[in-house]
Formats: structure tokens, C-alpha cells, sequence
């Protein structure tokens, strides 16, 4: 879940990108992402999007906060919680550092992993 999310923020021009494990540091989820929009009507494209792709696949969101004014859209899907910021918003809560000792996942070499496998399989 948190690749495809990662994945869907990337495809509506999402920029800087971050997969956090936190697993090992809270009980409330497993994955953190964070991702930055240059407007609201981008950011509350990625919120659309992930929330209709991961509904698609039988997961639905827990909740979905700050969609309206799109500075700051927190989309929880459990075990994975997005963090959508516009540039101003990321600067001044700086989650990020927030959580700057948290695993970061290589979304990108991750997803081309699970995509081998998955060509592997279907042959």
C-alpha cells in the first residue's frame, strides 16, 4: 500500500517523496508518507486518486483531514497514513525531521522489485 501511494503522488507530480517506516516506533500505522504539492487542487488530485486506486484493491480510509483547504491533507489507510503538504506547510511542520530517525523505504528500487515479481509469476 505505501509503494502505491508513493507511486500515485509521483504519478500526479508529487515531489520529495518520502516512504518512513515506523513500524518499530508506533503502534497506529507501519508506513508514513510524505509528499509535497505545489497547489491545493494537485494535492487533493493525490488524495483522490490514492484513495480511489486503494478502494479499487478492498482498502478503505480510516479518515481524511484538511481536504477542503488542501495545505495540509492527512489521508489514513491504517497501516499506511499520507501526509500531503504544499511547500509552505511541509516547511513549517518539518515532519521530516520530525521523524528523521525512521527507516526511510527506497520506494522506487522497492516497486521495481515488486514489479519483477509480479512478471515473474504471470509467466
Amino acid at each position: 500500500m505505501a509503494i502505491v501511494c508513493a507511486q500515485i503522488a509521483d504519478e500526479k507530480r508529487g515531489t520529495e517523496i518520502l516512504v518512513l517506516d515506523v513500524r518499530e516506533t508506533l503502534v497506529i500505522a507501519d508506513f508514513f508518507i510524505i509528499v509535497t504539492g505545489q497547489n491545493r487542487r494537485q494535492i487533493q488530485a493525490m488524495a483522490d486518486e490514492m484513495e480511489r486506486e486503494l478502494k479499487a484493491h478492498g482498502v478503505r480510509k480510516r479518515s481524511l483531514d484538511g481536504y477542503e483547504v488542501g495545505r495540509w491533507i492527512l489521508l489514513d489507510f491504517s497501516d499506511v497514513i499520507v501526509h500531503m503538504f504544499n511547500e509552505e506547510a511541509r516547511e513549517y511542520y518539518r515532519l521530516d525531521l520530525l521523524w528523521e530517525d525512521a527507516p526511510r523505504l527506497d520506494w522506487v528500487e522497492e516497486a521495481k522489485s515488486v514489479a519483477a515479481r509480479s512478471r515473474r509469476v504471470s509467466s
